[in-house]
């Protein structure tokens, strides 16, 4: 499956992270160094394995933590029409 950012999102990079912007809304989403590397491995092409994996090889954690931290994330910014799959 592939991740974009949704039209009307735009987003930058921030020193601890990234920033989205809901254009339609004016909402503002700021995400941590976690999430943002989550985000861009997931619009480079990656997937929910593979983002989890870039998670474990970073901070050592749980298999099962990481996926679910991916999942929680990309779950949370498709309510909110943040990212078109």
């Amino acid at each position: 499956m592939t991740f974009s950012l949704a039209s009307h999102v735009t987003s930058t990079e921030t020193d601890t992270g990234m920033v989205l912007l809901d254009e339609r809304t004016g909402r503002y989403w700021q995400l941590n160094d976690t999430g943002a590397l989550v985000l861009r491995c997931l619009l480079s092409g990656g997937t929910v394995a593979s983002a989890a994996s870039t998670l474990r090889e970073r901070f050592s954690g749980a298999p099962e933590a990481a996926t679910a931290d991916v999942e929680k994330l990309v779950d949370a910014l498709r309510a909110a029409k943040m990212v078109a799959s």
